[in-house]
């Protein structure tokens, strides 16, 4: 069973960046620099991960890549999904509604309070 929970989770985290996000309002907030975060993010994620999971990665019937490395494109590959999802969910015109977590604007009454 502990196998499926890395399925589980990518495909709950490719729900949450199809439908959870909206992709016309990150796409300008990228665009305004916020790239460079997650460019930082990315770099600093994959050494975390090959410490804290050292091992290489052997695929397509013998080829070794050594540790890091195929952390570093694992790390690129989920990146590069995650904005794929943007571009889908553009392209399907999936875009979530907004949720405001503002109070709503009206008439502000002060309470007395004995």
């Amino acid at each position: 069973m502990s196998e499926h929970w890395g399925w589980l989770v990518l495909i709950a985290w490719l729900a949450w960046w199809l439908w959870g996000v909206n992709w016309q309002q990150a796409w300008v907030v990228l665009a305004q620099g916020a790239w460079l975060p997650l460019v930082l993010l990315m770099v600093t994620g994959a050494p975390v991960w090959s410490q804290l999971a050292p091992s290489a990665c052997t695929f397509l019937g013998g080829v070794v890549v050594p540790n890091f490395w195929w952390q570093l494109g694992g790390v690129i590959l989920l990146a590069a999904v995650t904005l794929f999802c943007g571009w889908l969910q553009g392209l399907f015109g999936w875009t979530p509604s907004v949720v405001s977590f503002d109070p709503p604007e009206g008439p502000v009454t002060e309470h007395a309070h004995h």
